[in-house]
């Protein structure tokens, strides 16, 4: 009789979750305020980091620097400026390795604290090829 062995990876055990940093439209912080969030931000990545749970972060330009492409046909037609107009937009993102939603919640809560931002937390599917 064969025996089979299946094996576990990561990604099974481990859930991926997209933390969104929601910016307010507006006038940004001053460079003073800036550094104190920044300081924080770091402290929280290397705590990520040193959990194991983190996988990528990453901060995004002004929305008026977007530019969209939207399929019309068998066209592409392209747009300079955000998408929509909105109180708020993505500013940055950090997808993370959380054991389950409660675990990514907590995260998200430090998000907050350290960004002082609204943090969006979602599950994250990640297919590595």
């Amino acid at each position: 009789m064969t025996q089979t062995t299946t094996t576990v990876t990561e990604e099974q055990v481990m859930p991926y979750y997209l933390l969104s940093v929601m910016q307010p439209e507006g006038e940004p912080p001053s460079d003073e305020e800036l550094q104190v969030v920044m300081e924080r931000v770091d402290a929280y990545h290397a705590e990520l980091k040193e959990a194991g749970a983190w996988v990528f972060s990453g901060g995004l330009h002004a929305p008026s620097t977007a530019t969209v492409l939207t399929a019309t046909g068998d066209d592409v037609l392209v747009t300079d400026g955000p998408f929509l107009e909105a109180k708020e937009y993505l500013g940055g993102l950090s997808i993370i390795k959380a054991a389950d939603l409660d675990a990514a919640l907590e995260w998200g809560r430090k998000a907050a604290k350290a960004t002082t931002l609204p943090i969006e937390v979602r599950p994250f599917y990640w297919e590595q090829v």
